[in-house]
């Protein structure tokens, strides 16, 4: 997996960077206190989003039909940014990243103003709710290929495994501490809610901007649908790439085990809600604990053997969850299973930034945002309906042998992805 130096790459002497640890170079500590910042904030916002409208809807209408316009909030998020997600990606590669997601963070910090300015109104309509939705939902659509883009231009290759598992620590921490801070601000307001996400999207903002490497990609050649064409066809070409994105995409389409948390703690399990937190903040503490050993004891060598059995041992830790009648089995299930899907994703992430060229990386990206966030939001309706065929219970058994199954089909489907070695 050896590719020539990036010429995008801070220009330094290989000694001068061999033994800095990611964070050491100010560049790309800036941009990850910024994406720290980024998610801590909309996740805060996205919990302030959910109990807003499920209090508004619960004042007229009843647990079922609120718990469903809660549902709309996302497919109304989810719309858009499968819309703009292909496009964006053109964006990415077209233009000097750092601007795309400075503006992305400054249109944010409006939208944050907006969701505080509409919790002013006494009785609100939903539409203009699900407008602010949709247009959040764009804006993570801009947003997601490139911030994916840009930190591979900030760290020179020999290091950037360990900062693609910083990046991750940074994402996964936003994820556990941002709806915790979320749901204390809503207890006061949501309006506290939706100032702290517009501060905390100035403050990525201004960090953003203090990048000083170059982040503008390669000229592009040809117009934007020429573009488009070539960014799919690369990555229908390229067997790695396809085979990494694809096998994640399949893996946590059948493996939604998450959705299915709060049937089981209020059903099978029997415990209260203080446990429904616990277990859902589960998979998250192992992705977090596993990133940080990644981020200074990095994978060197059979980078696909670890790829395939991240997922293997996802599907088992599904599996051991769906039969555990016992909460704390059900907990180290699941930080096993985050443990797991935390080094799925760092190979994947690493091997689709090594073998992607710079002036690529956008689409790519945009393309492996796209399968990962279809997989999620498919991923949890899937595992809905099977639990309303089978049971839950059989829905979560059928999830994790299905990824067991996916992973054994795809280790022959794509050979060159279970023999990569070096990710470097």
């Amino acid at each position: 997996m050896t590719t020539p130096a990036d010429p995008m790459a801070p220009n330094l002497p290989p000694q001068q960077e061999d033994n800095r640890h990611p964070l050491q170079i100010p560049d790309f500590r800036a941009f990850w206190i910024s994406r720290l910042a980024g998610v801590l904030g909309t996740s805060a916002q996205s919990a302030a989003i959910a109990w807003q409208v499920y209090e508004i809807a619960r004042r007229t209408q009843g647990v079922a039909e609120s718990a469903l316009y809660v549902g709309l909030i996302g497919l109304a998020q989810f719309i858009t940014l499968f819309a703009f997600t292909l496009p964006a990606g053109i964006v990415a590669d077209r233009y000097d990243r750092k601007k795309i997601v400075s503006v992305v963070l400054l249109l944010q910090l409006l939208l944050s103003l907006g969701f505080f300015a509409y919790s002013f109104i006494p009785n609100p309509p939903f539409w203009g709710l699900f407008a602010l939705s949709a247009v959040l939902g764009a804006l993570r659509a801009f947003s997601a290929p490139a911030s994916s883009a840009i930190g591979p231009m900030l760290v020179p290759k020999h290091i950037l495994p360990q900062a693609i598992a910083v990046n991750s620590m940074a994402f996964q921490a936003g994820l556990i501490v941002g709806p915790a801070i979320g749901g204390v601000l809503v207890g006061i307001s949501p309006r506290f809610a939706y100032g702290f996400c517009a501060g905390l999207c100035l403050l990525a903002a201004v960090l953003i901007m203090t990048i000083r490497a170059p982040t503008l990609p390669d000229a592009p050649s040809g117009s934007k649908t020429a573009m488009l064409k070539e960014g799919m066809a690369y990555i229908w070409s390229n067997k790695v790439i396809l085979g990494a994105i694809s096998l994640d995409l399949f893996a946590v389409l059948l493996g939604g085990a998450i959705a299915l948390m709060p049937i089981y703690v209020k059903d099978i399990l029997h415990a209260g809600p203080e446990m429904f937190g616990i277990l859902r903040a589960s998979p998250a503490i192992g992705a977090i604990v596993t990133s940080f050993i990644l981020s200074y004891r990095p994978i060197r060598r059979n980078a696909g053997r670890w790829m395939f059995g991240g997922v293997a041992v996802f599907g088992l830790s599904t599996i051991a969850f769906g039969v555990s009648e016992m909460i704390w089995v059900s907990i180290i299930s699941m930080i096993v299973l985050g443990a797991a899907d935390m080094i799925s994703v760092y190979v994947r992430g690493t091997l689709v930034q090594i073998v992607t060229p710079n002036h690529m990386r956008g689409r790519v990206a945009s393309v492996s945002y796209l399968f990962i966030g279809a997989s999620n939001e498919l991923g949890e309706f899937e595992t809905g309906v099977i639990a309303r065929l089978m049971g839950p219970v059989n829905a979560a058994l059928f999830g994790g042998i299905g990824s067991l199954v996916v992973t054994g089909a795809w280790m022959k489907l794509f050979p060159s992805l279970y023999k990569a070695d070096r990710l470097e």
